[in-house]
C-alpha cells in the first residue's frame, strides 16, 4: 500500500463516488440499483486494491447533495483509500421504497424541506448503518419547542423565554396578555423589545417588536431573499395565530455567531451581520455574504460540544448570541455545512473520515489503525534531540510597508487653538491626541477661519504662518474624508512657549504659553504591506506542530487544527497606529487562514493596546537622555572632514560592523549631505519638468499618488533638510531615506536619474542616525530602551509564567475532553504588532542587558555578531520567543522549562549585497548532522552542546543560494525550520499543487510574493540562542524590570560592567575590510550554517 497523505487517505488520482442508482449503458439496466457489491466488483476490474470499500451512502435533498460544500468535502473523503461515496438519486428517495435504495456502511442523512425523514428512519431500522447524524433527533431539531427544552436540560444558556400553544386541549398554555409596551405570556412578562418566534423550526418569520419609546413597529425576519433578510414594519400587535416562543430580546453587538460542529472536539465560527439590524445582507464583490471570523471562548467552546453530543447530531450548526457578558444558544440548524472555506473543508472530511474508519474497518478487516493526530499533543524534538511539547509563542513584529511617513510642526497660540485643546481635556496630561474625525474637522474649521482673517487683514497679529496654516489645511482637505488611519494632530502645552526655534519657524519668539501642534499624515499600509504581513503570517504558522501529510499539502494545518480544537490561545495585540493595526489583521488573516476584507478581522480579533501603553509611544515626547544623544549626534554629523578615529570611538563604542561599514561610506558627513540634498533638487526638478510634460497629466503613481504629491512630499523635505543657517538638519535623514526606499521600490517605472545613488548615500546616513537615537554607547540604548518598552518586557515575562491569569482561558472542561489526548495542554501565542522603536529598544535590552555573557557563549557571541552585522531593522522585522516543555522532568527542575530566541530583520532591502549578512539558520542542527540529513526525509536534529565550540573541517558543496535567498518558495523562514521536526508540512508539494509561481521582483529584489512583483521577500528567521533555560530568561527580565526602578548612578555601572567587545576589531575594520566582511571564525561558521540549512531544502 503506498504511503498515505493521512491515515486511510487514498494517493489514486480521481476521487470515486457515484450516484447510487446509475445507468450501465453495457447491459441495458435502466433503472437498476448498484449494490456495494457491485461498486466493489467494479473497482476490482479497475485495478483497485481488492479490500473491502466501505460505502458512505449521502441521504438528502439533491439541492442538498449538489450543493458546493458537500460536492468539496465528498470529494476530500473519498481520497481515503477504502472510502466510496455513494450519493443516493432524489428521485429514488422520493419514489422507491426503501428496500430498493443503494446499500451502505455508514450514512450520512438530514432532513430539509421536502425530505421524508420517515423513509430515512424505516431504512436506518431496516440496514444497520452507522449513523452520522441521528435520524430521530431530527424530528426535535424541528420543534424550536423540543430544541429549547433539550438545551435547557443540558445546562445551556438561553434567553429567557415562555411558549404560547394555541392548541385546545392545552388551554392553560395559552394565555396572552398584550399591553402597548409589553407581552404577558402564561403568567411571564415580556416587556418591549422581544422576539416572536414560530415553533416550526421550518418557519423563518420571526419578528422582533420595538417599543414605543423607540417609535415601535416590529422587524420581521424571513429567509434571505437576494440582498434583504428582514423588513420593518410599523405593525406593533403580536400574531393572533399559531403557536409561538416568546423570548426576551438580547442586545448582541449587531452581528450573529454561526458555530458549526463536525464532532464535539472541533467547531468553526463565524459571525454575520444580524438580520435584525437593517435587514441588509453584506455581501462581497462575488455575491457572496460576509462572514467575520470569530474565535470561540472556553466556555462557547463547552456549549459547541454540549450541543453536538446532546442532539447527536455530528455535523451540527447552532447560532449563538453574545449579549451582556454572556453566550445564549437561540437556534439549533441540525446538519450544516460552513461555505466558501477550504479550511473547514479539508478538517470536516478528515474528521469524518476518521470517524468512519474507526467505527467500521475493524469489522471489514481492513488493515488500518486509529491516527494519533501529531496535533493532539503539540510536541516538537528541540534542537537538543529531546521531544518537548511546545507550550508558548510570542512575537514581537514591525509593521508592514508604509507611505512616507511626513509630519509638520507648528506653534500656535490662537485661542480657538487653547479652547480645543480645553474641550478635550488637554490640560489633564499637557497632550491631546485628535484622530476621530469630529475632532479633526474642528481643527480644519479654526484654519480655515484663521485662513479667511489673514486674507482680510493683511496686518492682523495672528501668530500662526500663512504657508503653515494653508498645509495644515491642505492636508486636512486630502481624500474627502476623515479617517484617524491616515491623518492625525497633536497638541502638546508649552507653558513658556517653544523653547527652541527650529529652521522652519521664525526667529522671533512671543512670551507666555503656546501650544505645538504636530500634524502627521501618510504611513498608511500599502498593498505591498498586506501581502507581506499576510504571507508571514501564513509562513508561521509552519512553526507549530502537526498537519504533516495533509491532502495537497497545506502548510501549517497544525495550527489551524489546534486552533479548531480549542487548544490553542491566541491573542494578537497592536499599537493604536492604522499602519500597525491593518498589519496586524493581514498576519492573522494569513495565520488562521481567514477570508475576506481585514477591517472585521480587526475590529473581531486584534486587541488595540494603547490604554496602557504596551505597544504606544509618544515620540513628540523625548526623555532626557534622547535629547542629549541627539544633540551630540547631530554635533557629529554636522562636521566638515571626514570622520577620525576619536569620531568612531565617539558615535560606535559598541563597534557595530554594519554602523563602522556606514561612516566608512558617509567619510565626511557634510559632503554627504551636500550630495544628498544636490540629488534631492535634481529630483524635484525632473518631477516638475515630467509635470509639465502633457503625457504624464493622468500618470498614476503606487498607491494612487500623483506627481503633484510626489513633488510636495520632496519639496517639503528640500526645504527642509537645509536650514537657514546653511547646516543641515539630521533629524530629516530618515525622512529622506524613508521617502527614497519608497520610490525605488514602488515607482521605479518612473526612471527619475540618480534616485539609487540617492538611495545609497541616504541609507548610509540613516544606518549611523536611526539606531544611534536610540542610544550611542550601551547605558544610553538601554536608558532609551527601558522608557520605551518596560511595560512590553513585563508583559513577555507574565505570557511565559504557566501560572499567568490566562492560563485556563482556552482549556477544554476535563468532563468533556474525552477523544482529546491532551485537554489540558494548549499552546499560548502572543502577537505585538508595533513600531520601529519598540523593535529597536527590545533588541537593545537583548543584546546589552546582560541576558548572557558572550565571551563565555559561544552560540550568543555569534549571535551578537549577526545582529552587528544587521544594518537596518526592517518592515515585518521579528523577534520570536518560542518555550517548550519537557515532561519528562521533574517540575522544579531548570531543564523543564526550555526557551529558544529567534529574529529576522524583515524586509529584504533594494539593491541587497551579495554579501548581505546571514545568521545560522532556524533552529540549527549540529554539523554532523546536517551533513548526514536525508532530504527526503524528516530527521530529529540534534544540537552541540554549548560548552563545545562548533568548527567545521570542510564546506558542504550543499550550501545557500544566496542569488535566490534563503527561501525557494515561501521566502519567509531560514532552510532549517523545523528541520528534525517531523511536523514540518512539505512546502514543495503545496507550492506544485498550487502552480506558485514566484516571480523576480522589480530592480534587484529576489523572491517576490506571488503575482506580487513589487513585494519583496522577507528574511528568514536566524535563532540567536536555543539552549535557554526558563529560569535563566525570568531572572533576565526580572532584573531589567528592577534596574529600571533605580537611581541611575546605580544602572550605569551595570551596563558598563557588560561584556564591550575589545576595539581592535572596529580598528581593523575601518581600513581595509570590505563592507561586512567577516573574521576568519565566521566564515567557519557561515559554513556550518550552509551545511545546517539543509533540513528543509527539500520543503522549500
Amino acid at each position: 500500500m503506498s504511503e498515505p497523505n493521512s491515515p486511510g487517505e487514498s494517493q489514486r488520482g480521481a476521487p470515486r463516488f457515484f450516484v447510487g442508482c446509475e445507468d450501465d449503458e453495457s447491459e441495458g439496466q435502466e433503472g437498476s440499483m448498484r449494490t456495494d457489491m457491485e461498486l466493489y466488483e467494479d473497482d476490482e476490474e479497475a485495478d483497485s486494491p481488492p479490500e473491502r470499500q466501505i460505502v458512505v451512502g449521502i441521504c438528502c435533498m439533491m439541492k442538498k447533495s449538489k450543493s458546493k460544500p458537500m460536492t468539496q468535502i465528498l470529494e476530500r473523503l473519498c481520497r481515503f483509500e477504502y472510502i466510496t461515496v455513494v450519493i443516493f438519486p432524489e428521485d429514488v428517495i422520493l419514489n422507491e421504497p426503501v428496500d430498493k435504495w443503494p446499500l451502505c456502511d455508514c450514512l450520512i442523512s438530514f432532513h430539509s424541506k421536502g425530505f421524508p425523514l420517515d423513509k430515512a428512519v424505516s431504512y436506518a431500522k431496516l440496514r444497520n448503518p452507522l449513523l452520522i447524524n441521528d435520524l430521530n433527533m431530527q424530528y426535535f431539531i424541528q420543534d424550536r419547542r423540543e430544541v429549547y427544552r433539550i438545551l435547557q436540560e443540558e445546562g445551556i444558556d438561553l434567553p429567557r423565554y415562555a411558549v404560547l400553544n394555541r392548541d385546545p386541549d392545552k388551554p392553560d398554555e395559552c394565555n396572552l396578555v398584550e399591553g402597548e409596551d409589553h407581552v404577558e405570556v402564561n403568567g411571564e412578562v415580556f416587556p418591549k423589545p422581544f422576539v416572536e418566534k414560530p415553533v416550526c423550526a421550518e418557519d423563518h418569520n420571526v419578528y422582533i417588536y420595538y417599543p414605543t419609546s423607540a417609535g415601535g413597529g416590529s422587524q420581521r425576519l424571513f429567509r434571505k431573499i437576494g440582498s434583504r433578510s428582514s423588513v420593518y414594519s410599523p405593525e406593533s400587535s403580536v400574531r393572533k395565530t399559531g403557536s409561538y416562543i416568546y423570548e426576551e430580546f438580547m442586545p448582541t453587538d449587531g452581528t450573529d455567531v454561526k458555530v458549526y460542529t463536525v464532532g464535539p472536539d472541533y467547531a468553526h465560527a463565524e459571525a454575520r451581520k444580524s438580520p435584525a439590524l437593517d435587514g441588509k445582507v453584506e455581501r462581497d464583490s462575488e455575491g457572496k455574504e460576509i462572514r467575520y471570523p470569530v474565535m470561540l471562548s472556553a466556555m462557547e467552546k463547552l456549549v459547541a460540544r454540549k450541543v453536538c453530543l446532546a442532539f447527536k447530531q455530528t455535523v451540527c450548526g447552532f447560532d449563538l448570541l453574545r449579549a451582556n457578558g454572556h453566550s445564549y444558544v437561540c437556534d439549533v440548524n441540525g446538519f450544516s455545512f460552513v461555505k466558501n472555506s477550504m479550511k473547514y473543508y479539508d478538517d470536516c472530511a478528515k474528521i469524518l473520515g476518521n470517524i468512519v474508519m474507526r467505527e467500521l474497518a475493524p469489522q471489514f478487516q481492513i488493515p488500518w489503525s486509529i491516527p494519533t493526530e501529531a496535533e493532539d499533543i503539540p510536541i516538537v524534538p528541540t534542537t537538543s534531540g529531546t521531544m518537548m511539547e511546545l507550550r508558548c509563542v510570542i512575537a514581537v513584529i514591525r509593521h508592514g510597508d508604509r507611505t512616507p511617513k511626513q509630519k509638520m510642526k507648528m506653534e500656535v497660540r490662537n485661542p480657538m487653538f487653547f479652547d480645543l485643546f480645553e474641550k478635550y481635556g488637554g490640560y489633564k496630561t499637557g497632550k491631546l491626541k485628535l484622530k476621530k474625525p469630529k475632532q479633526l474637522q474642528e481643527v480644519l474649521d479654526i484654519t480655515r477661519q484663521l485662513l479667511a482673517e489673514l486674507g482680510q487683514h493683511n496686518d492682523c497679529e495672528i501668530e500662526e504662518k500663512k504657508s503653515k496654516l494653508e498645509q495644515l489645511k491642505t492636508v486636512l482637505e486630502m481624500y474627502g474624508h476623515f479617517s484617524g488611519i491616515n491623518r492625525k494632530v497633536q497638541l502638546t502645552y508649552l507653558p513658556h512657549g517653544q523653547p527652541k526655534t527650529s529652521s522652519e519657524e521664525e526667529d522671533s519668539r512671543k512670551e507666555g504659553p503656546s501650544l505645538l501642534l504636530v500634524l502627521k499624515w501618510g504611513g498608511e499600509l500599502t498593498p505591498a504591506g498586506r501581502v507581506q504581513a499576510e504571507e508571514l503570517g501564513r509562513a508561521f504558522r509552519c512553526m507549530y506542530p502537526g498537519g504533516q501529510g495533509d491532502y495537497a499539502g497545506f502548510p501549517g494545518c497544525g495550527l489551524l487544527r489546534l486552533h479548531s480544537t480549542y487548544r490553542h490561545d491566541l491573542k494578537i495585540y497592536a499599537s493604536d497606529e492604522g499602519r500597525v493595526q491593518m498589519t496586524a489583521a493581514a498576519f492573522a488573516k494569513g495565520l488562521l487562514a481567514l477570508e475576506g476584507e481585514l477591517t472585521p478581522i480587526l475590529v473581531q480579533m486584534v486587541k488595540s493596546a494603547n490604554m496602557n501603553g504596551l505597544l504606544d509611544s509618544d515620540s513628540d515626547s523625548l526623555s532626557s537622555c534622547q535629547h542629549r544623544v541627539k544633540a551630540r549626534l547631530h554635533e557629529i554629523m554636522q562636521k566638515d572632514e571626514d570622520f577620525t578615529e576619536e569620531d568612531y570611538d565617539r558615535l560606535a563604542p559598541t563597534c557595530s560592523a554594519s554602523l563602522v561599514n556606514s561612516m566608512r561610506i558617509v567619510q565626511n558627513p557634510v559632503n554627504t549631505c551636500d550630495m544628498v540634498y544636490a540629488l534631492i533638487q535634481s529630483l524635484t526638478s525632473q518631477i516638475r519638468k515630467r509635470m509639465e510634460d502633457p503625457k504624464s497629466a493622468d500618470l498614476q503613481l503606487y498607491h494612487s499618488e500623483t506627481l503633484e504629491l510626489m513633488l510636495q512630499r520632496w519639496s517639503k523635505l528640500e526645504r527642509d533638510f537645509r536650514m537657514k543657517s546653511g547646516r543641515y538638519d539630521i533629524s530629516k535623514i530618515p525622512d529622506i531615506y524613508d521617502c527614497v526606499k519608497y520610490d525605488v521600490i514602488h515607482n521605479s517605472t518612473l526612471g527619475l536619474e540618480d534616485t539609487l545613488e540617492l538611495f545609497r548615500l541616504s541609507r548610509a546616513l540613516a544606518d549611523i542616525v536611526i539606531p544611534q537615537e536610540y542610544g550611542i554607547n550601551q547605558a544610553e540604548k538601554l536608558d532609551i530602551a527601558y522608557a520605551y518598552c518596560l511595560p512590553l518586557i513585563r508583559k513577555i515575562q507574565l505570557d511565559l509564567q504557566r501560572t499567568h491569569e490566562d492560563e485556563s482561558v482556552n482549556k477544554l472542561h476535563p468532563l468533556y475532553s474525552r477523544g482529546v489526548l491532551s485537554p489540558g495542554r494548549h499552546v499560548r501565542t502572543r502577537l505585538y504588532f508595533t513600531s520601529e522603536s519598540h523593535v529597536h529598544s527590545l533588541l537593545s535590552i537583548f543584546r546589552y542587558g546582560g541576558l548572557l555573557d558572550e565571551e563565555n557563549d559561544q552560540q550568543w557571541k555569534r549571535a551578537m555578531d549577526y545582529l552587528s552585522a544587521v544594518s537596518e531593522l526592517n518592515y515585518m522585522t521579528q523577534i520570536v520567543i518560542m518555550l517548550y516543555e519537557d515532561n519528562n522532568k521533574d517540575l522544579t527542575s531548570e531543564e523543564r522549562f526550555h526557551v529558544e530566541l529567534h529574529f529576522s530583520p524583515g524586509v529584504k532591502g533594494v539593491e541587497e549585497e551579495e554579501n548581505a549578512p546571514t545568521g545560522f539558520g532556524f533552529r540549527p542542527a549540529s554539523a554532523e548532522v546536517a551533513v548526514a540529513i536525508d532530504l527526503s526525509r524528516d530527521e530529529t536534529d540534534r544540537a552541540v552542546p554549548l560548552s563545545e565550540p562548533i568548527s567545521i573541517q570542510r564546506r558542504s558543496p550543499l550550501i545557500r543560494n544566496r542569488k535566490t535567498g534563503s527561501m525557494e518558495c515561501a521566502g519567509l523562514f531560514s532552510t532549517t525550520v523545523l528541520g528534525g521536526s517531523s511536523s514540518a508540512p512539505n512546502l514543495q508539494d503545496y507550492a506544485r499543487a498550487h502552480r506558485k509561481k514566484f516571480s523576480t521582483g522589480s530592480l534587484s529584489y529576489k523572491d517576490g510574493f506571488e503575482g506580487c512583483s513589487m513585494v519583496p521577500s522577507i528574511y528568514p528567521l536566524e535563532t540567536l540562542h536555543n539552549c535557554l533555560s526558563l529560569k535563566q530568561v525570568n531572572k533576565f527580565l526580572t532584573a531589567v524590570s528592577l534596574d529600571h526602578l533605580l537611581p541611575p548612578q546605580q544602572t550605569l555601572p551595570h551596563a558598563s560592567a557588560l561584556v564591550i567587545r575589545s576595539p581592535s576589531p572596529l580598528r581593523a575594520a575601518r581600513r581595509p575590510t570590505p563592507v561586512n566582511t567577516f573574521p576568519p571564525s565566521q566564515h567557519l561558521l557561515l559554513a556550518h550554517k550552509s551545511l545546517t540549512q539543509l533540513a528543509l531544502s527539500s520543503l522549500l
